[in-house]
This record gives structure tokens, C-alpha cells and sequence, in this order.
């Protein structure tokens, strides 16, 4: 106590040094977050760079070119028309002068077969001395490749931009759309513009918007909110530079060591704003109760007094929140272990810095605390009598309240093995331009995104004869069936175009050398696109496109391409290769549900064990901790109902809920604690104890629904979602610690 009392006093008494040396902090945060913070949406953070599936996938862009493909729909008068054509030619110059850009393509650079005097030849698709009717005539034979740079009603041209392999475009990630679409923009108007390089662009720009936003509406909530909850309008400067300070400094460490904000961490002001405020409102409320119950005290006692009786709840709640968010480290993901990271240091900074502007800001205040009311209030409202009422119904019905409430754990534990886990690549990018582009599109294209497939010859011979041509037709048909894959290209379409041209080139008896030499001929640089073979001839290339999808569907795309390929080739002869981002975002739903497990469970020990610690009872530990289970089984079953599956943003849920459930319940347990050394009964322990701690209760319960409901009015369904189940989740945790919590204790703790 009197440590606690001389530190006070030194806070006090250095308190202009303080405010002076904060001030200078935040003014020198502030500056490096305007002048640094930036939006990394990259696949670096989503993808651990040793993982075999990105290991994989950068290999593939390296040898087969890299599929972060910009896709432009321009609007032509005639898109087979001479002038029409000649325009994207010059496009071809500009965008290739462009130093991230590895090739382009279009009509004006496809070819195609000719098979001439025993030797096959490439002419340019587009001839300007062919009729158009010729023309069409030529795309009918080749429509998985026609397809794919016009439209069906001419009116719309397809232009091609392949990036360089991912990790050599990724500092200049920011930049490249704005580039590319200011050299279209002196040629085409109203022209769509997507595919997995705009789409990041979007994600971006989005994040940083929202994170803006987000922090404006939370300031501006969280202040109305503060009228109602605090005791006295003299607190609210109090509160809110509780949010400001840490907030500010956080920030400006985060961009000092040159990280950045991504979807996930975009997340961390609103989060921090409302955690700092909730800590502020206990610390405030404790601070005037006992200003009313002691008017004798002297200023720094009465702090004291305030201090020492918030601290030890209050640090509890920022261990359990800590170790919530310190769980999702150990997350596979980077993104996840950024989230867990940043946060944790701004929970720190936030307990810290919360005690010492209190104390600041008490220290300046004269105050007549049985007279001082709050700037706003619900007249038709009254706490005390709701509190009383609460106890009374605890008491009488305790035994009903236990049945109903284990009755719904036990369905909601069922139903948490109902979740769905699935990412929905459309439902990470809010309603814009460029999801408006994304579906024009993929309605006219099939897809936006590209699968390469290799299937190659176990001992490394020519996959060019007889008997794995016809298995690879067998093959490419399969893939042609398949309703969520789109214009396959491989070596077959190129056979079947050159048996409709020219028939008597793949007779019955053709030989397998002639075979070989003729068909080796198709994979030439001018058709580098569609890559199909390998330089040694001992692997065929299928490119596929594919649209934006859950990752559910794209592993069903994945699995019936494997489960083809086993019913065609013999796999002690043929090896089949899935490469591209597809692959790789396929594997998410492993990550998300290794980070669930990691995550939570190590939450939960960890929650254990500081709540056995801080209660000191097994028997009641494990009572506490039973309420704080029944939240997240609730969660779960309005998972189901709701349709919302776990996906990149809701991966992390569960830790965090887990962290800020326990935090009402241990203030309200440290003050049923502190009474057990007096004589009375649970009823009349937990009672006196929800009169002391109710209202602070329900002030952190509101500003932390009000700060998830602000994440819930995001643009970005999948953002948008967490939002709203965190907000929730917050409500029933309260449900769950005014009824649940005390008619257990009143029931069982002896």
C-alpha cells in the first residue's frame, strides 16, 4: 500500500514532465504514422514462405510464368475490326515498356496453326485481309482460345497484362494498377479492369478507407457513450485521452519498425479504443464510488484507495485479453501473428498508460462526488433497480437459470462441430468498381483467375506419343465437363483445331515419331501464353480459368482434377502437377482450422490457469469458468443459423472472445472474492458484489458492443461478419455473468 501510495505521489508530482514528455510522443507518433503507414495485402502475409504449397507456387511462376494476371474488357465498335485491332497493338507497346510486366496478350498477338509441306507453321489470328465472316468462321474452330480474347457479341476485347513472378513486383505492388490504368485511360473509356493484382489493389485501398473510418466513428461513439456511462462530465477527458494516448503511440511504433496494416490488423484501433475505455470506466467508476464512501480521504489516498482496488482485476482482465490475442501467434499465418503481436503491445501499453492518466487526471480535479450526475441519462432507466431486480431473480431461480443455460452449452458445443469452414474470395472485397468489374467479367470470361496443370512422364520420355495423346484427350474432355472450370487449353485443342483443318494429318497409322515432331512444333514463344509443354517434351500443359470461389469449391475443382487424372493415366507412368494461387488459397481452411485449435486451446489453458490462480479454489474456478465457455457455444449456433462460416477474418474469434468474456467476470468474482472473508452467504456475497460492479459492467459491456458494431458496418462481408458476431458474443458474455454466473455460485460454491 504505501509503495502504491509513493508511486502516486511521484506520478503526481512529475505529472507536467509526463504530460510534456507525452504530448512530444504523440505528436512524433502521429507523424510517422501519417507520413508511414501503408497496406500490405500481400501474399507474404498470408502464406508462410517456407510452406511447401507457396514454395511450390513461386516455383511455377518461375518456370511457367507468373498467373497475377490483369484482365482488361475494352469496349470496341467491332472487335474484329482493322482499326480496333490496330489500337491494341499500340497498347501491346505501351504496357510492355513497363518494367514488372512479363508479356501481354490479346487478338492482335494470338496465333495459330497452319500445317504446310510436312511442317506445322504459326500465322497471326487476326488477319485484316480475311472477310469477317472468315474470321468467325476461324474462332468457331478454335473456341477455348476465341473465347478468351473476344466477346460473343464482337462488341468487347480481351488484353492480357502477366506480371513477373510474385516476389519481384511485390514493393511496387501499390503502384502498378494506377500505372496500367493510366496508359488504357488514354486509348478506352469505361473499360473493366480486374483479375488478382486489382483485386489487391482493392483490398487495400479498402483497409486503409475503413481503418480511417473505423477510428473516427469509434472516437465519436465512444464519446456519446461516455456521456451516458461516466459518473460525471469532469471525466470525460480523462476517458478519452485513455484511448488517444496508447492508441497514438502504438501506431507510431508499428510504422517506426515498417510494418503495415493488412485486413486483419486494420482491426486494432477500434479493438484497443474500447478495451482502453473499458479499463478507464472501471478505474473511474471504483475511483467515484469510493469518493462517495469516503469523503474524509485525502486526494492521494483516495487515489490510492481507487487504484489498488482496480488494479488487480484489471490486470486479470488484460492477462486474459493478452493471452487471447497472444494465441493467435502461434497461427500458421502471418497476418494472424501480426494481429496477435501488435495488439498484445498496445494491451500493455494500454493498462499502463490508462493508471497513469487517471491518476494525472484526478489529481487535477476537485470534485463534489454526491452531487455530480452524468451529462446524459435514461430517466425511464434505473441501474440500482435493475440490479436489485437481477439479484432477486438469481436467487429465486437459480436452479431453472442453471438448467436452461447448461441446456443451451450443451447445444451449442454440438453445434460448433457444425460450423462450416470456407473462405468466400468475392466476400473479401467490399461492393465497388472493382467487384462490379470482377462479376462483368467472369460473366463474359468464365473466370478471372488461372489453374496450370502438368502432367508429365514418371521417367522423364517424350509424353508425346499414341497411347498418352488419346488418354490426355480423354483427359482434356473430362476437364471440359467440369461446370466450375472454364475454356481448358492444352495440346488437344491445338490437335482438335488441326484435325479439323487439315484431316489427313493424324491418320490412324501416323507414326509416333511424326507424331511427336509434328505436335512438338504448337509450343512455340509466339504462343508462350498458354503454355504447352515443358522444354524436354516430357510434360503437357492444361491452363485453365477458373472464377473467384469459396475455398470449398476450389478444393472440390482441385479434387475432381486429381480424382480425373487417377481415372485416366496409370499413376505408376504419369504424374500430375496442380500449380498457381489457386492452390495455394485452397490451403487456407487448414490454416484457419489449425489456428482455431492452436489458438483457442492454448487461450483456454492459459485462462485456466490464471483464473485458478487468481481465485485460488479449483471448485470455483471451474464454476467461472463454465459461463465463459457458454458464450462461445452460443456464437456457434448463431454461426449455423446465420450461414457464417469460419473463414480468414472469423479464424480468430474464439481466442479473442474467450479473452474479453472473462474480463466482467473477473471483476465481478474479485469483489464476490474480497467479500468471502466476511460473514454471509453466496447469495448475499454475489449480491452485494453486482450492486459494487453492475454498472461498470454494463458501461464496458455497451462501448464494447458499440466498438463491434462499428467493425459490423463495414463494407467488406467477411470483416462485416466478425463485426457483428463479435458484438454479439460481447452481449451474451454479459447475459451470461449477470444470470448464469451468479445462480451457479449462489448454487454450488459452498
Amino acid at each position: 500500500m504505501n509503495k502504491l501510495k509513493h508511486s502516486i505521489q511521484f506520478i503526481i508530482k512529475f505529472r507536467i514532465v509526463i504530460i510534456v514528455m507525452f504530448t512530444v510522443l504523440m505528436a512524433l507518433a502521429g507523424h510517422q504514422t501519417l507520413n508511414k503507414l501503408s497496406v500490405d495485402n500481400s501474399l507474404s502475409i498470408w502464406f508462410l514462405e517456407d510452406d511447401p504449397s507457396y514454395k511450390a507456387y513461386i516455383e511455377f511462376q518461375e518456370k511457367f510464368g507468373s498467373d497475377e494476371i490483369f484482365i482488361a474488357m475494352l469496349p470496341v465498335k467491332n472487335a474484329i475490326g482493322e482499326n480496333d485491332v490496330n489500337a491494341l497493338k499500340q497498347l501491346h507497346q505501351d504496357i510492355e515498356t513497363l518494367p514488372y510486366v512479363k508479356t501481354t496478350f490479346s487478338l492482335a498477338k494470338a496465333k495459330y496453326p497452319i500445317y504446310a509441306n510436312d511442317k506445322i507453321i504459326f500465322d497471326d489470328l487476326y488477319n485484316p485481309k480475311r472477310s469477317e465472316k472468315g474470321l468467325k468462321s476461324l474462332f468457331s474452330k478454335l473456341p477455348n482460345i476465341a473465347s478468351q480474347l473476344v466477346t460473343k457479341d464482337y462488341k468487347h476485347q480481351f488484353f492480357y497484362i502477366q506480371m513477373k513472378p510474385t516476389p519481384t513486383i511485390e514493393e511496387k505492388r501499390q503502384d502498378i494498377a494506377v500505372e496500367i490504368r493510366t496508359i488504357i485511360d488514354k486509348s478506352y473509356s469505361n473499360y473493366y479492369l480486374t483479375g488478382p493484382p486489382v483485386l489487391n489493389e482493392a483490398y487495400s485501398k479498402g483497409i486503409y478507407k475503413e481503418s480511417l473510418t473505423f477510428g473516427i466513428l469509434t472516437v465519436l461513439v465512444i464519446t456519446i457513450l461516455l456521456l451516458f456511462l461516466l459518473p460525471s462530465k469532469r471525466y470525460l477527458l480523462i476517458a478519452l485521452l485513455s484511448v488517444a494516448v496508447p492508441i497514438s503511440l502504438l501506431f507510431g511504433i508499428i510504422t517506426s519498425f515498417g510494418f503495415a496494416l493488412n485486413m486483419i490488423s486494420m482491426l486494432i484501433p477500434t479493438i484497443l479504443m474500447v478495451y482502453s475505455v473499458s479499463d478507464a470506466v472501471h478505474i473511474i467508476n471504483i475511483y467515484h464510488k469510493e469518493g462517495i464512501a469516503n469523503t474524509s480521504l485525502s486526494k492521494v489516498n483516495l487515489i490510492t484507495i481507487a487504484i489498488r482496488r482496480s488494479l488487480t482485476p484489471c490486470f486479470y482482465t488484460t492477462v486474459t485479453t493478452f493471452v487471447g490475442y497472444f494465441a493467435l501467434y502461434i497461427s500458421p499465418l502471418p497476418a494472424f501473428k501480426n494481429m496477435g503481436v501488435f495488439t498484445c503491445i498496445g494491451l500493455v501499453l494500454s493498462f499502463i498508460l490508462v493508471y497513469v492518466i487517471t491518476i494525472i487526471g484526478f489529481s487535477f480535479m476537485s470534485l463534489n462526488f454526491k452531487s455530480s450526475k452524468p451529462i446524459l441519462k435514461l430517466h425511464f432507466i434505473s441501474q440500482t433497480k435493475f440490479i436489485e431486480w437481477l439479484n432477486t431473480f438469481t436467487s429465486a431461480y437459480k436452479t431453472s437459470l442453471i438448467t436452461v443455460f447448461t441446456l443451451v452449452l450443451l447445444f451449442g458445443l454440438y453445434s460448433i462441430f457444425q460450423v462450416d469452414i470456407d473462405t468466400n474470395s468475392r466476400d473479401l472485397l467490399a461492393e465497388g468498381e472493382a467487384k462490379n468489374d470482377l462479376r462483368t467479367v467472369e460473366v463474359e470470361l468464365g473466370g478471372s483467375n488461372r489453374l496450370q496443370l502438368n502432367v508429365s512422364t514418371n521417367n522423364g520420355t517424350a509424353i508425346l506419343n499414341k497411347e498418352a495423346l488419346e488418354k490426355l484427350e480423354v483427359f482434356h474432355n473430362k476437364l471440359q465437363e467440369n461446370p466450375l472450370i472454364s475454356s481448358p487449353v492444352s495440346v488437344v485443342t491445338i490437335k482438335s483445331f488441326l484435325e479439323k483443318r487439315s484431316p489427313v494429318l493424324f491418320p490412324s497409322n501416323i507414326s509416333e515419331g511424326k507424331l511427336k515432331n509434328t505436335l512438338a512444333e504448337v509450343d512455340v514463344a509466339e504462343n508462350s501464353f498458354f503454355k504447352l509443354f515443358s522444354e524436354d517434351l516430357s510434360s503437357a500443359g492444361f491452363t485453365l480459368t477458373l472464377m473467384e470461389m469459396r475455398t470449398s469449391e476450389l478444393e472440390q475443382v482441385l479434387h475432381d482434377i486429381k480424382t480425373a487424372f487417377e481415372d485416366t493415366f496409370d499413376t505408376n507412368l504419369f504424374n500430375l502437377k496442380i500449380n498457381g494461387f489457386a492452390v495455394v488459397f485452397s490451403q487456407l481452411n487448414n490454416f484457419i482450422l489449425e489456428t482455431q485449435f492452436k489458438s483457442f486451446f492454448a487461450a483456454f489453458f492459459v485462462a485456466f490457469l490464471c483464473l485458478w490462480f487468481f481465485i485460488k479454489s479449483l471448485r470455483t474456478t471451474i464454476l467461472v469458468l463454465i459461463p465463459n465457455i457458454l458464450p462461445l457455444a452460443i456464437l456457434a449456433i448463431f454461426m449455423n443459423v446465420l450461414h457464417i462460416p469460419l473463414d480468414v477474418t472469423t479464424a480468430m474469434i474464439t481466442p479473442i472472445m474467450l479473452g474479453i468474456a472473462m474480463d466482467d467476470t473477473i471483476h465481478l468474482v474479485h469483489k464476490y472474492r474480497k467479500r468471502k472473508g466476511e460473514h454471509g452467504t453466496p447469495e448475499e456475497r454475489m449480491d452485494n458484489a453486482m450492486h459494487y460492479t453492475g454498472g461498470a459492467l454494463l458501461s464496458t459491456t455497451i462501448a464494447l458492443v458499440g466498438g463491434f458494431l462499428i467493425i459490423a458496418s463495414s463494407s467488406t462481408p467477411s470483416v462485416r461478419d466478425f463485426g457483428a458476431l463479435c458484438a454479439i458474443t460481447v452481449g451474451i458474455a454479459l447475459i451470461t455473468d449477470i444470470f448464469y454466473l451468479p445462480a451457479l455460485l449462489k448454487r454450488f460454491d459452498k
